[in-house]
């Protein structure tokens, strides 16, 4: 009988602003005037970038196994959070557990090896953690163990190198002492975005591996709060409801995919992040969630160009909490869910399983932002009115960062008014 081992991926609060005047357009997400905060230290960048396309592969299969799960509902999770507390886990892991976390995100272990895995997720948090950039964005691993549990010190030495993993000592025994400590860690680290994260847990728990994200970003240039009006939202055929909508109307990289019937339009926070707002034709959700790949996202990049629009956009909060088990067992991570696993680089003994996977995200839209010093420059329009887009049916949401062109987030927006 395996030991219990909880791993909680938890992803805290988005808080995403509206836009209109964007910078320049970007070949792959990159302009190639813009300084590299962060980009000199070229090992560092090449160790990292060769992480991109794998990490890309497993965001775009486990959104496909999200909706599976959870068809026709809102959806939203970072697939780096997900993928950086596996790899971690990795570290632990041995033998055919080992390989099939590292293959289920989406690795060639005859291309990459373990090591070289590690280094490059080790690289991507200093990047994206990065204090240059004006995104904030916030990547932490904790683990809480039990005291008799006694970890390989080689284990923790490499996980707080690699990952910054914070340690705690942690008495599962008594589940309501344990839980009041790891939510208010959690809720402190979240700034207070997620609060009261476990309940109920097992006394046989003795470890919980915790991985998660806060990121904050501001738009360029923020809607106006007195453009927002109420306007309908068509969720389904049968189901209309009402939604706060902002409006702006500007020039915004925009592309028309006719191979997926689906607008889309690029917009640009302050520093290295970037969205884009995906919004197919009425009946077409369902083709593009099923093709979407990596390589969708690079032909929308190459195919942007500046178009003036105006923009409707809804103000919304959803989250997104989703027992991963299941999800990543299909995609060919299983035995370390069950008693063949082989965790023995943690603890040295072969008795530790995953007992359950979670996964935590919330996503905040709203007119906030900090206005660009080119915003005040005056904006020349032509006398006809440009083309709207709104954003009133279910949508698709995207946010990468362009320094590392790493997938940050996954949204789709089937009902803005339902927030969980």
């Amino acid at each position: 009988m395996k030991t219990t081992f909880y791993i909680s991926l938890l992803l805290a609060g988005l808080h995403a602003v509206a836009h209109g005047q964007l910078p320049p357009n970007h070949h792959n997400g990159h302009d190639p005037n813009e300084p590299k905060h962060h980009m000199h230290h070229a090992g560092e960048a090449i160790a990292c970038l060769k992480l991109v396309p794998n990490n890309a592969d497993f965001a775009f299969q486990f959104f496909k196994e999200v909706i599976l799960e959870v068809p026709n509902k809102n959806i939203f999770f970072s697939p780096v959070s997900i993928s950086t507390a596996f790899a971690m886990l990795a570290l632990g892991a041995r033998s055919t557990t080992q390989t099939q976390i590292l293959e289920g995100l989406s690795f060639n272990l005859t291309e990459m090896q373990e090591k070289e895995i590690q280094e490059g997720f080790h690289n991507l948090i200093h990047m994206l953690s990065h204090p240059e950039s004006k995104v904030q964005l916030n990547m932490v691993n904790a683990i809480f163990l039990t005291e008799k549990l006694k970890p390989l010190k080689k284990f923790l030495d490499d996980a707080k190198a690699l990952y910054q993993l914070e340690a705690f000592t942690t008495d599962f025994n008594n589940p309501r002492e344990a839980e009041k400590q790891i939510n208010d860690y959690v809720e402190r680290k979240t700034h207070g975005k997620i609060t009261n994260l476990v309940k109920d847990m097992d006394p046989q728990t003795v470890m919980l591996l915790g991985s998660f994200v806060f990121f904050k970003g501001n738009w360029e240039k923020s809607f106006k709060p007195e453009h927002t009006e109420e306007r309908e939202f068509f969720v389904d055929a049968e189901t209309t409801v009402k939604v706060p909508m902002m409006h702006q109307t500007g020039r915004f990289d925009f592309y028309f995919d006719e191979d997926l019937s689906c607008t889309v339009v690029r917009l640009h926070y302050n520093g290295s992040a970037t969205a884009f707002l995906v919004l197919p034709a009425k009946g077409k959700m369902k083709q593009l969630e099923q093709t979407l790949v990596k390589e969708t996202i690079q032909e929308w990049s190459d195919h942007l160009f500046k178009r003036l629009l105006s923009l409707y956009f809804p103000k919304f909060s959803i989250s997104g909490s989703y027992e991963i088990t299941n999800m990543l067992s299909k995609m060919g991570i299983v035995d370390v869910f069950t008693d063949q696993a082989d965790l023995s680089g943690i603890t040295g003994t072969p008795d530790l399983k995953v007992s359950k996977a979670v996964h935590k995200a919330s996503l905040d839209v709203d007119e906030r932002g900090t206005e660009a010093a080119a915003a005040t420059a005056a904006e020349i329009m032509t006398m006809s009115l440009p083309p709207a887009i709104e954003f009133n049916r279910p949508f698709l949401m995207l946010i990468f960062d362009r320094d590392t062109n790493s997938t940050l987030f996954i949204g789709k927006i089937v009902n803005p008014t339902i927030t969980s």
